[in-house]
């Protein structure tokens, strides 16, 4: 029996998996949610982060969102001291210009931005996570997402983590001790069907969908990951 583990994406927390049937793992990655901060992101500290918290450490099913997709890839090098059997990247960006690090960058170095109502900081939330029109304000994602102190509100998210760069795809894959396979919402911007079939055979695009797509339409990836879930 493979145990499901579930990882979210940039800006994100695990609650976004809460449309998912259970028995799973859905952790926050570092610096988001409940998580702690790190003093600098890399895929590998937040990599290592994540594995000392499952419960179970062999047979594992992982599926990751975005950044969660790069995560679950670098468990899967057998680093961690544990045995994925199958890892579901989904919605990974695989192609980064000198542009796109640069924005992440800057945002890695901007202060905690401060709101003076829940409102305005929910709102910024679902900008950030991607997931305007997805889930609603008052959702378990958003309250998660999001923390009042001494009167104002912040996000939970550690902008530093905009600093975690760009994956080494094809290192990740050809490091990887599972069977792996790449995802994408049909409409999601963040990539391409050619982008992912330039670095794996196994590639699945989701009809209909966006970047989101696991939260979404959660059924549209069962028979993805379900094939190594039982």
């Amino acid at each position: 029996m493979s145990s499901l583990v579930l990882l979210h994406g940039l800006g994100a927390n695990g609650r976004v998996w809460d449309g998912w049937p259970q028995p799973r793992v859905a952790p926050d990655l570092p610096g988001h949610g409940s998580a702690e901060s790190l003093p600098r992101y890399t895929f590998e500290s937040m990599a290592a982060c994540i594995a000392v918290t499952l419960p179970v450490r062999s047979g594992l099913v992982v599926v990751g969102h975005s950044l969660g997709g790069v995560i679950a890839l670098e468990l899967a090098s057998g680093r961690y001291d544990v045995q994925v059997n199958r890892v579901v990247a989904l919605g990974v960006k695989v192609s980064w210009s000198a542009d796109d690090l640069g924005r992440a960058g800057a945002l890695a170095q901007k202060p905690i931005g401060w709101f003076e109502s829940r409102e305005e900081a929910a709102a910024r939330f679902l900008k950030v996570s991607g997931l305007q029109g997805l889930v609603e304000p008052d959702s378990s994602a958003v309250e998660h997402g999001i923390k009042q102190v001494d009167g104002r509100w912040r996000l939970a998210m550690d902008p530093g983590t905009w600093g975690v760069g760009a994956p080494d795809m094809a290192k990740l894959l050809a490091a990887s001790q599972a069977e792996v396979v790449l995802a994408r919402g049909e409409l999601d911007p963040m990539n391409t069907d050619a982008e992912l079939a330039a670095l794996s055979g196994q590639v699945v695009t989701l009809s209909g969908l966006g970047h989101n797509a696991h939260v979404e339409d959660p059924s549209a990836l069962d028979h993805v990951h379900g094939q190594a879930a039982s």
